[in-house]
């Protein structure tokens, strides 16, 4: 382990801010209850075959009905920041027209309970669960679906806007175009490929006109985005794999990160040929690239790339884990994802190279010049946690490979961006662990298990995991030194351009 708890702590800058987050959809359960319509992955997640062992979603972990409870476990935890999404269709069913009264008031008690526990709210208005009636419509193929998120983030402000005290507008747009609309594993689950690239703008476009509705209302908040990032290895000195590599950072990483933070496509989406009949206008990027207040950074893993179809799009294992069957042959794929050698990976089968954290950074650092502030939004790792009985009966969770894998990841990124660091001009002003529970994973469903709380599937009974107590231990022991942050305000806003 690269760090203890108080070894980790010490290492933490002053207002570094450690987090926790989830989902709303992955959580919540309630699909149907107090006015909430479905979402399309509601439906998605309704077919045979579409999640591991069927698994539904319409209960998850009940934090709709248990939310004093959770807050309180985070309130024990000692955590910062809580970093949640709304539920569109809970609060504005259909995804247009007047607001669900329920739906609000049920944000209004979290956040008021969060600020009365001394947590900072930070709210993402999409994490993937879109209406169904604009997923009917089009989804985020249809460019109304950019104006609708945008007169949602305007409801959002007007009901939230005073206590949150950071936004972040969109989730993973990358997951979302990739997984959603080009290869069929996510809602809705189409598999247009290439063509999909119209989702891809129109959810940056969604992005910059909730920037403009939060800014527009004055929320006092800092205001960000937040995407998937994973440093692109090319699998040998072959020269089509480092080929391969590009292509894949291009596809991956700089065509959602190139508009928001430089103002225009890579040159290698706009020069395609396949791209050339999509011509966004200068206002279109002047609204995609408008200044942020931060920048939040996903990062689970690296990606190893090798030229040629190869075995399947990704490794078995990895395939096997997500619950898609991607592990037969693609013939004429160009490239494809291959195994790290030699290296232990999580139950999804994904690397942990916590030194690609640090990559990830000087990468960003170096490609941004004027890159905001930096938060890790989500990091973290699923296993297959072994519970223990103790003779009284009560469950013991020791995932102590979790507790390995935060404890790496973060005193990487802290080292990474410190004076002397491969990314020490990139200003990190935190980490939010993912996740606070066991929760629906996507297709993953209930098997992939990312939680510091172990949540029992037929009582939703929570147990605190070693990772659970590891974590509560940093934050004790860095509080002891550190003035934490005021969670009703924003930390002081760098915005870049």
């Amino acid at each position: 382990m690269k760090a203890s708890a108080k070894d980790l702590a010490a290492l933490l800058p002053s207002r570094f801010t450690l987090g926790v987050a989830t989902a709303a959809f992955q959580i919540e359960g309630a699909l149907a209850e107090d006015g909430r319509t479905p979402a399309g992955w509601d439906i998605f997640a309704a077919r045979p075959g579409a999640i591991v062992q069927d698994h539904s979603p319409e209960v998850a972990c009940d934090h709709y009905h248990r939310m004093p409870e959770d807050v309180a476990l985070m309130k024990e935890l000692g955590v910062d920041s809580y970093r949640f999404s709304l539920s569109w269709s809970r609060i504005q069913p259909g995804g247009s027209g007047p607001v669900n009264p329920a739906g609000l008031d049920f944000y209004d008690r979290l956040i008021d309970l969060l600020l009365a526990n001394g947590i900072a709210p930070m709210a993402t208005l999409y994490h993937w669960d879109t209406p169904l009636e604009l997923d009917q419509a089009g989804g985020w193929m249809n460019r109304d679906t950019a104006y609708r998120l945008g007169e949602f983030a305007a409801i959002a402000a007007a009901a939230y806007g005073d206590r949150v005290t950071r936004w972040v507008t969109v989730n993973e747009p990358a997951t979302v175009s990739t997984n959603g609309y080009m290869l069929g594993m996510h809602a809705p689950g189409e598999t247009l490929m290439l063509k999909a690239l119209p989702s891809v703008h129109h959810q940056l476009l969604g992005h910059g006109l909730s920037l403009q509705a939060l800014r527009a209302a004055n929320v006092p908040g800092d205001i960000g985005i937040t995407n998937v990032y994973s440093p692109m290895v090319p699998a040998s000195i072959n020269p089509l794999d480092k080929l391969s590599a590009g292509l894949m950072d291009m596809a991956q990483n700089r065509l959602y990160a190139d508009p928001v933070l430089l103002g225009k496509y890579p040159d290698t989406i706009r020069a395609a040929t396949f791209f050339s009949s999509f011509s966004p206008s200068s206002e279109d990027m002047e609204l995609i690239s408008q200044p942020l207040d931060f920048y939040g950074l996903n990062y689970y893993m690296p990606t190893r790339v090798a030229s040629g179809p190869g075995e399947g799009a990704v490794p078995k294992g990895m395939a096997e884990a997500m619950g898609d069957d991607l592990s037969g042959t693609a013939p004429g794929a160009p490239f494809h994802v291959a195994s790290f050698p030699d290296t232990e990976t999580t139950a999804y089968g994904w690397p942990i190279k916590p030194e690609y954290m640090g990559v990830a950074l000087a990468e960003m650092a170096e490609r941004y010049p004027l890159l905001p502030p930096v938060y890790i939004t989500e990091g973290g790792a699923s296993f297959e946690d072994l519970e223990i009985r103790d003779p009284e009966g009560g469950r013991i969770i020791p995932d102590e490979r979790r507790v390995r894998y935060l404890a790496d990841h973060i005193a990487t990124a802290v080292e990474a961006t410190s004076p002397g660091g491969a990314a020490e001009s990139v200003e990190l002003r935190g980490y939010y662990v993912w996740s606070l529970m066991d929760n629906f994973e996507w297709s993953g469903g209930y098997k992939q298990q990312f939680g510091l709380l172990h949540v029992d599937r037929e009582t939703q009974e929570r147990t605190r995991k070693a990772s659970f107590y590891w974590l509560q231990e940093v934050l004790a022991a860095r509080h002891r030194d550190a003035v934490p942050e005021a969670p009703g305000l924003g930390q002081a806003t760098a915005s870049a351009g």
